[in-house]
């Protein structure tokens, strides 16, 4: 259910404090620094493969391809039985069912991109069938795009009504809502946009669709971290994060890693709260799980193109 605000959303959202953009980009690249030792990065890069969304949305996406990257989902390395699952495999929802069969009883997620992905640029009708049929599907998770349009017109109600519909339509499913921050200009936007889709009821909050530039950045999520951390202090409603698109290697994950403990705390280090949302990050935290084991880089030939 969503929550009550006071007074009119327009002058809820424009009375959230302003964001300090210096202050935030100096915050963000100071964390980017921390180094993490030796036996706290095997740890560190377990638990980023554990919060990784598995990602295929291309056009030539096929169900050979999807029910082959649901396996490497569930058995990331088939060599090594002792790296875990990652949290989802995201794909459209035309390809839902192949994805659903594939990963019956293996306790990975099933996510969804709905409700006119990329762009969000059509009918509520059409959103909510889109949601609709991606949960009757099979998908636990629904992955939904804002009408940027709409929010950077002021038309904060538009957007707002239409998250409670769609988060009304997923049932039991959760929903993560998309913001596209790289469309949205500022950081007060973007702090604005997370407290309206966190107050619509919004299971998570997600930076990209990772087809628009810039997708996730370590500042943009650092907004919304504070976003989800001051919003469960406010409500006692604990909501997550899911930065995605441009984050490819180990040191991009663990500096997200870094930025949860500092910013939102130890709560949110869980899949249940952040996910990575990546298509080739999880090759190279193969490569870099394997080589802290063996000393050796195995190459990236050494494992399944994403």
């Amino acid at each position: 259910m969503p929550d009550t605000i006071p007074g009119s959303l327009r002058a809820y959202l424009h009375g959230l404090p302003g964001v300090d953009e210096v202050g935030v980009q100096r915050r963000a690249a100071g964390l980017a620094t921390r180094s993490i030792k030796t036996t706290a990065k095997r740890q560190a890069i377990d638990l980023a493969i554990r919060m990784v969304d598995l990602t295929t949305l291309e056009g030539a996406d096929t169900p050979g391809k999807v029910r082959a990257l649901a396996a490497k989902a569930v058995r990331p390395d088939p060599a090594d039985p002792s790296v875990p699952s990652v949290a989802a495999l995201c794909v459209y929802p035309d390809m839902i069912s192949t994805a659903a069969r594939a990963l019956a009883g293996t306790g990975v997620g099933l996510a969804s991109v709905a409700t006119g992905f990329p762009a969000g640029r059509t009918s509520l009708e059409v959103k909510l069938s889109d949601t609709a049929t991606a949960v009757e599907a099979g998908a636990s998770e629904i992955d939904m795009v804002i009408d940027r349009g709409a929010f950077l017109a002021g038309d904060y109600a538009k957007v707002f009504d239409e998250i409670v519909a769609v988060k009304e339509q997923c049932g039991e499913a959760h929903l993560k809502v998309i913001l596209e921050t790289g469309e949205l200009v500022t950081y007060d936007n973007v702090r604005r946009a997370s407290w309206l889709a966190l107050h619509a009821g919004a299971d998570f909050i997600k930076t990209s669709t990772g087809k628009v530039t810039p997708a996730a950045t370590l500042p943009v999520t650092l907004v919304m971290l504070e976003a989800v951390r001051d919003y469960q202090a406010a409500t006692g409603r604990q909501a997550g994060v899911k930065p995605a698109g441009g984050i490819r290697t180990t040191k991009d994950a663990i500096r997200y890693l870094v930025l949860v403990k500092e910013i939102a705390g130890d709560d949110w280090l869980d899949p249940a709260w952040f996910r990575l949302g990546a298509s080739t990050l999880l090759n190279d935290l193969l490569m870099q799980r394997t080589k802290l084991g063996t000393g050796q880089y195995s190459g990236p030939d050494y494992y399944t193109i994403d």
